[in-house]
């Protein structure tokens, strides 16, 4: 399992995904996939198109029900708990959801009022969150008027409103231009080390992946290997994080763990 000592010190896994598997009617999809995420940690879920990244998201999320294994948020079990366990989540889905005919301002502070917040403390988190994304500048333009990189900024500020212990991300920089993929990764990357959120980023882009990131690699719905980034490059003598990839999906279908 994915260690760190800042999820030691914070008591041990935010999230615990425990032997999970699902199919689509025959088709395999996940197969007896389990990790932990920690507190203060940005987890990379690195898979081709096709690896299951999005189904265990979906389950993660409860947009599926799990049907083997079992997924706990902050030590509460998904599947007995229901909204209650989803309370300390954060997510931003592959496809985008923001209303494009309402501002900025209105999609957030729609998003707080469900959350449950008063006005005041709405506007206050929107402001803040904003403010860190660099646009705050941008409030009341409506949505439609965003490109798409201010569009996921958005998405990013709205998940983080209610002050999430994890934040999913499902692909969140695809389509976007090389500055707006790096800006956004690198502010998942300071979430996580300042303010102590474990993030929980699916990829198949290998760039946006740091060697002192976790790193769990997803193919044909088997994990394939999970450790710090850089003991995975290293155990298999990779130089790159592009060449480990390359070696660990490039097997057997058969899920067989490497450390």
């Amino acid at each position: 399992m994915l260690q760190s000592t800042n999820g030691e010190r914070n008591g041990g896994p935010i999230l615990a995904v425990h032997d999970v598997s699902y199919r689509y009617g025959a088709r395999r999809a996940l197969d007896h996939v389990s990790f932990e995420l920690m507190p203060g940690r940005f987890t990379a879920l690195l898979g081709p198109n096709g690896a299951g990244k999005t189904t265990l998201f979906s389950l993660i999320t409860r947009l599926f029900d799990t049907r083997e294994g079992r997924i706990e948020i902050a030590g509460l079990d998904l599947k007995a708990n229901g909204s209650r366990a989803l309370s300390p989540l954060g997510v931003v889905f592959q496809q985008p959801t923001l209303d494009l005919d309402l501002t900025v301002r209105q999609n957030l502070a729609y998003f707080a009022a469900l959350r449950g917040l008063s006005p005041t403390e709405g506007r206050e988190r929107m402001m803040r969150a904003l403010d860190a994304l660099a646009m705050s500048e941008r409030i009341d333009e409506r949505v439609r008027a965003l490109n798409g990189g201010h569009r996921r900024r958005v998405e990013i500020a709205r998940a983080l409103l209610h002050e999430p212990r994890v934040l999913l991300l499902d692909e969140p920089t695809v389509g976007l231009d090389v500055s707006a993929r790096a800006s956004i990764v690198a502010h998942a990357h300071r979430l996580a080390a300042e303010e102590d959120v474990a993030l929980f980023w699916a990829t198949h882009l290998i760039d946006e992946i740091a060697p002192e990131d976790d790193l769990i690699v997803l193919d044909r719905g088997c994990i394939r290997a999970q450790g710090r980034a850089a003991e995975v490059m290293r155990s298999h003598g990779a130089a790159n994080i592009g060449e480990v990839f390359a070696l660990l999906t490039e097997g057997s279908a058969e899920c067989e763990l490497n450390l």
